[in-house]
């Protein structure tokens, strides 16, 4: 079994390389090419000699291989995985300080910092799908890569390729539940609806019992139940039980909107953005990674905020691979699962993973009002991104940028002219 790794230079591969380990007895992996641009080959080499004395360390016999030519890792791989970033750290720096220069929120996944972000990825992610269509037809593609549920849609919509997107949000969810209630996690079962970063969990269950009430009430004053690139800022409790579901932690920008701005503001003028945070963290990581007596991920890799990272991919791997037929919270194509939204957009939702991919369950409730009038409109955003992404238009890019709720149509023009101008050499499409 070969494992192409798009990004195989990014901090997190140690994470991956963990989850092949520990699942080789039912994932019998034989190769990981780990492939990566020029800028990214000193990181590459230490990131795979890493790799190289986890894997002798751990005694499995996977061959890693570095390489710059993404075309012979594509070629005849059974699973091609993207966790790249166009423009590098530096882009992710402008993509949370240029909505902040406009006293907007600034995240790398979320608003225009999230916008900017897709437009410099899509493109360059439906190169690589052309790549996989002729070298590896039958790869399935596992899309890291954040926008995660935008990357994905655009794959879904102009390309070929049998594709999931993932994110660590879902599994971590359920972690911290079994946390929570101090079982283990197999014993934690639940619906998540939505789309990436902007889905809710409608149904909690803990052996058997269904604790949906229990868990708003505990969230309301309990920390942890985040991500930890997020703020954790508690619920407010009359929110959380009118709502009726638990909001994952990026919906805190939406519905603590002052809240999350000042704290970003405060952070900046103290030069502590987030971006800026994890171009330290990466700085040490990378340091550590040298050291030749390192066999494992270092603990210290946690702070980086890619938690799970690697068993949400591994799992949902073995699970083709072994036709398992289990419950995985993945993005894929909606098909009229939630059909308030379009039929070939991207949603993530439980699915049934087996070795043709991941089919999408249907929730056992309707989705109350509250739910879908928010998910709707962001859904909007996503699909105007992805068409002003890959054809270039401008009018396309006006327009998301105008109805995301954490934008607005009155900054949005002297806000998109300097997202295009600030990643001009990322961006020849709209040249």
């Amino acid at each position: 079994m070969k494992i192409a790794v798009i990004g195989g230079g990014s901090s997190y591969t140690p994470e991956l390389i963990e989850g092949f380990i520990n699942h080789y007895w039912e994932l019998p992996v034989s190769e990981i090419y780990l492939v990566d641009i020029e800028q990214g080959k000193e990181k590459l080499e230490i990131v795979g000699n890493l790799a190289r004395r986890m894997v002798e360390n751990a005694n499995v016999p996977i061959t890693i291989n570095m390489t710059l030519d993404r075309r012979k890792a594509i070629e005849q791989a059974d699973f091609v995985t993207t966790q790249i970033r166009v423009g590098l750290l530096e882009a992710r720096v402008r993509d949370e300080q240029i909505p902040l220069a406009f006293n907007l929120i600034g995240q790398e996944t979320t608003g225009a910092g999230g916008f900017a972000k897709a437009l410099r990825t899509i493109p360059v992610i439906l190169d690589i799908c052309k790549e996989i269509e002729e070298l590896a037809p039958d790869a399935h593609l596992l899309n890291f890569t954040n926008p995660a549920g935008i990357v994905t849609e655009a794959v879904l919509k102009y390309s070929n390729v049998k594709t999931i997107g993932l994110c660590n949000l879902p599994i971590g969810t359920k972690m911290r539940i079994a946390q929570l209630y101090d079982v283990n996690p197999e014993h934690v079962e639940f619906e998540m609806i939505g789309i990436n970063h902007l889905v809710w969990t409608t149904k909690i269950m803990v052996e058997g019992k269904n604790v949906t009430d229990d868990v708003l009430k505990k969230a309301s004053y309990t920390k942890g139940i985040t991500v930890r690139n997020v703020p954790d800022f508690g619920w407010d409790p009359l929110f959380l039980k009118s709502l009726g579901a638990l909001p994952c932690s990026y919906h805190k920008y939406y519905y603590m909107p002052n809240q999350m701005l000042q704290d970003q503001m405060k952070a900046m003028k103290g030069g502590e953005i987030r971006a800026k945070v994890v171009k330290k963290i990466e700085d040490e990581l990378f340091e550590l990674y040298q050291e030749s007596n390192l066999k494992v991920k270092p603990k210290q890799l946690e702070l980086r905020g890619g938690a799970y990272y690697s068993e949400a991919a591994v799992n949902l791997m073995t699970s083709i691979y072994n036709n398992k037929k289990d419950i995985q919270v993945v993005n894929v194509q909606n098909k009229g699962i939630l059909p308030c939204l379009p039929i070939n957009c991207s949603i993530e939702i439980n699915c049934l993973i087996d070795k043709e991919g991941a089919r999408p369950i249907q929730p056992s409730e309707n989705l109350p009002t509250q739910i879908r009038g928010l998910l709707q409109i962001v859904k909007a955003y996503e699909e105007l991104t992805i068409e002003a992404a890959v054809r270039g238009d401008v009018d396309m890019a006006l327009q998301a940028l105008s109805i995301h709720p954490l934008v607005g149509a009155d900054v949005a023009q002297p806000l998109l002219a300097k997202i295009l101008n600030e990643n001009r050499r990322y961006l020849p499409q709209f040249n």
